[in-house]
């Protein structure tokens, strides 16, 4: 099933998506549909959140900023 939309879009937006049209030699409307239908990254569930709560690590916000320590960890260990 398909559903009709009509936007009204700024026109920095609109020339973007021309752009990758004509690059892509396709519609904008098919543009648009592929950009609409990318999943933004609260929408991707999180694999570590089976976890939080699972052990006491001694840091309070671990559930909520867990991305954060992660990424900290990873730039330490790729700056030695």
């Amino acid at each position: 099933m398909t559903h009709s939309l009509t936007l009204e879009i700024p026109e920095t937006t609109y020339r973007i998506l021309t752009e990758r049209a004509s690059k892509k030699g396709k519609q904008i409307e098919e543009i648009a549909v592929e950009q609409l239908a990318i999943p933004s990254p609260e929408d991707i569930p999180d694999p570590l959140d089976k976890y939080i709560g699972a052990f006491s690590s001694g840091v309070p916000d671990l559930g909520l900023n867990h991305d954060k320590y992660i990424g900290e960890q990873l730039m330490r260990d790729l700056r030695r």
